[in-house]
């Protein structure tokens, strides 16, 4: 099966994401500065989200260029990945709304490891699809990154239970940080194919 619907429809569900988190941001009703004051942690809250749902279409798109073709298992392995990140508005919103208390942070983070486990699944069967010896393969490399961030939701899970939600939200926000450093992986070996 051709892969420009998959594409699509995940273009599409990203978006729609970003626009639900987004309308989190309630219009303050007051006409001075002081009156944005309550809402940095909705702010903080979505721009953390917002950057994590660009770093997942950035690195799926990515990935998609590398795969030629979607099967079955992608498809449904695909929307397991959609359906994690649509729950981000809400835990995004649940913690934003609650001062990154406890619970919400917590709950954030589980969402966040779900996520990184459904895109493992995602590159998995993309990766039995095209074979070891594929192009999809050789622009995955080790991906130390991949293998890195569900260790790193889990101690930022453990940390925002037992020390407090800031030490959870550092390492959420330090392995955000991580994926925004450009990978260039994916790029060099697409950009390879076309020289042979």
């Amino acid at each position: 099966m051709e892969k420009n619907r998959l594409e699509a429809f995940s273009d599409g569900v990203l978006a729609i994401v970003i626009t639900i988190m987004v309308l989190e941001l309630k219009v303050p009703h007051g006409v001075d500065l002081a009156a944005l004051a309550p809402l940095w942690p909705v702010f903080t809250s979505y721009a953390l989200s917002f950057m994590y749902v660009g770093i997942y279409w950035n690195n799926h798109h990515h990935m998609m260029q590398a795969a030629d073709r979607v099967n079955g298992a992608v498809l449904w392995s695909n929307l397991h990945l959609l359906f994690w990140l649509s729950l981000l508005p809400f835990t995004t919103g649940w913690m934003g709304e609650n001062h990154f208390a406890r619970w919400p942070t917590v709950l954030y983070g589980v969402n966040l490891l779900l996520c990184a486990l459904a895109y493992f699944v995602l590159q998995g069967c993309l990766v039995r699809l095209h074979g070891p010896a594929s192009l999809l393969v050789r622009a995955i490399g080790r991906d130390a990154k991949g293998k890195t961030s569900p260790l790193l939701y889990i101690a930022g899970i453990a940390g925002a239970w037992l020390a407090g939600p800031w030490l959870g939200l550092v390492f959420f926000v330090g392995t955000a940080l991580m994926w925004l450093v450009p990978d260039r992986r994916i790029e060099r070996v697409i950009g390879g194919r076309g020289s042979r």
